[in-house]
């Protein structure tokens, strides 16, 4: 890991945050921040932000609304999954993702491969991880919707349910939600305008309220004193469909039943 690849990269995101190409509102910061400044973390007590993943551009430019001091400390940078064909995709750029605390994940390899594996260790370490339960980017504007224009928000992988159940401590699970993002990288652009940002995004990024460790262990506890087949199954996708309600309802507060918004 590098603390130099961490501190240039999100100060850069905090340069474009604050440079008036495009205007942000932060709601629920310091839940991620006394979460991220808990001694839990040193006893082995990680942290768990879970998010839709609408651009390109969310993950890094999302973290340019953390305090500058945190660029300074790898510690209170989050880890996220990335996907190898598309950020490592030559040497240059794996060496750049892998100092930027991204983990190599290869899509069909399921949920036991070393990216999840290493991202349970690092969460039994105290660290912070990121994770895009979509597994995809997934644009509001094709969000499914029933006859009264209720949105809902693609299922989640269910590798999120294991990175969160398996390590020994429930980590601190924190609910995101973001919008604007996708006017600022529209998916669909013709070359070269699909690397530029759009200028004038209103962007919004929400943290909720994390979701009780008693609610996640009471599931697991629940379907562990069962006599039923595939115990591990079935903690997993309870896990992950309790942790998508969590963010699909987060969704719905800001930016309405169906999960669009104008930005």
């Amino acid at each position: 890991m590098s603390p130099t690849t961490v501190t240039c990269i999100g100060l850069t995101c905090k340069i474009f945050l604050n440079s008036g190409l495009a205007s942000v509102t932060v709601n629920g910061l310091p839940t991620l921040m006394d979460a991220l400044n808990s001694d839990k973390r040193n006893n082995g007590q990680g942290v768990v932000t879970v998010g839709n993943h609408i651009s390109t551009l969310d993950d890094p430019v999302t973290w340019g609304i953390l305090p500058t001091r945190t660029y300074l400390n790898s510690r209170m940078t989050r880890w996220t999954l990335g996907a190898s064909e598309v950020m490592f995709t030559n040497p240059v750029l794996s060496h750049f993702f892998r100092q930027g605390q991204v983990l190599e994940t290869f899509r069909g390899k399921g949920i036991f491969q070393r990216s999840v594996d290493a991202a349970i260790d690092l969460l039994n370490q105290g660290e912070w991880i990121h994770l895009y339960g979509e597994g995809k980017i997934n644009q509001p504007a094709t969000y499914k919707t029933d006859e009264t224009g209720k949105g809902f928000l693609p299922r989640f992988k269910w590798g999120v349910g294991r990175i969160i159940s398996s390590p020994t401590t429930i980590p601190t699970v924190i609910p995101m939600w973001i919008t604007g993002f996708d006017t600022l990288m529209p998916e669909g652009r013709p070359f070269p305008y699909n690397f530029l940002p759009r200028v004038g995004a209103r962007l919004s990024v929400t943290f909720g309220t994390p979701i009780p460790g008693n609610e996640i262990s009471k599931v697991i506890e629940s379907i562990s004193a069962s006599s039923s087949a595939d115990l591990d199954m079935r903690i997993r996708t309870e896990i992950t469909s309790l942790i998508h309600r969590a963010v699909e309802r987060l969704g719905r507060t800001v930016s309405g039943t169906s999960l669009r918004i104008d930005s």
